[in-house]
C-alpha cells in the first residue's frame, strides 16, 4: 500500500543562494521563503553533483527548535535534522545543514569533523525577516499575442 503524500506549503522565495556541501565535495542550491502567514521556510533547490534529495520546504521554527533540543557538548549533527523529512532521502538533511551553516545559524566546531554548534541565529533571523518584508516582484500582466495577419495574395488579372 502507498503511503499518501503530504502537501507541502507552498511558499513566496525570498532569498536563493548556492554553498558547499558539508563535504566540500559538491554545490547546492537552496532557498529562503515565507508563506501567506509569513512563516520563514528553507528547502534545498538543486544539487548538481548528483545525489538525490527531498525539495520539500521545511519551517525554520521546527529547524531551530529540533537543532536546541539536539545541542549537546558533542555538538549538533545531520542526524538530528533528520525527523524533519519525510524519508525520502537521507541526504537532505545534510544538505540543510550545510545551507544553514551558509547562513550562520549554525557554525562548526574546530576539531570535530561535521560537528556543529548553533551560531548567530538572531543574526539570520533578522536579515531573514528583512527578506520577508521587501515586497515581491511585481508581475505585469501578460500581453495578449496577436499574430500579425498575412498579406493577402494579390488578384490575378482577367
Amino acid at each position: 500500500m502507498a503511503k499518501p503524500k503530504v502537501a507541502s506549503p507552498s511558499a513566496r522565495v525570498i532569498k536563493k543562494s548556492s554553498c558547499p556541501t558539508i563535504s566540500g565535495k559538491s554545490e547546492i542550491t537552496y532557498c529562503l521563503g515565507t508563506t501567506e502567514d509569513d512563516q520563514l521556510m528553507i528547502r534545498i533547490h538543486e544539487n548538481p553533483g548528483g545525489g538525490f534529495f527531498s525539495d520539500e520546504w521545511v519551517s525554520m521554527a521546527h529547524i531551530l527548535s529540533t537543532l536546541e533540543a539536539s545541542e549537546t557538548d558533542n555538538g549538533i549533527t545531520s542526524i538530528a535534522l533528520k525527523s524533519l523529512f519525510r524519508g525520502r532521502s537521507v541526504n537532505t538533511p545534510a544538505f540543510l545543514m550545510a545551507a544553514l551553516k551558509a547562513e550562520g545559524v549554525i557554525e562548526p566546531i574546530e576539531g570535530k569533523q561535521r560537528c556543529h554548534q548553533l551560531g548567530d541565529v538572531q543574526g539570520f533571523l533578522t536579515k531573514a525577516k528583512q527578506l520577508q518584508s521587501s515586497k515581491p516582484p511585481r508581475k505585469t500582466p501578460a500581453r495578449k499575442h496577436t499574430p500579425a495577419r498575412k498579406k493577402a495574395a494579390p488578384r490575378a488579372k482577367k
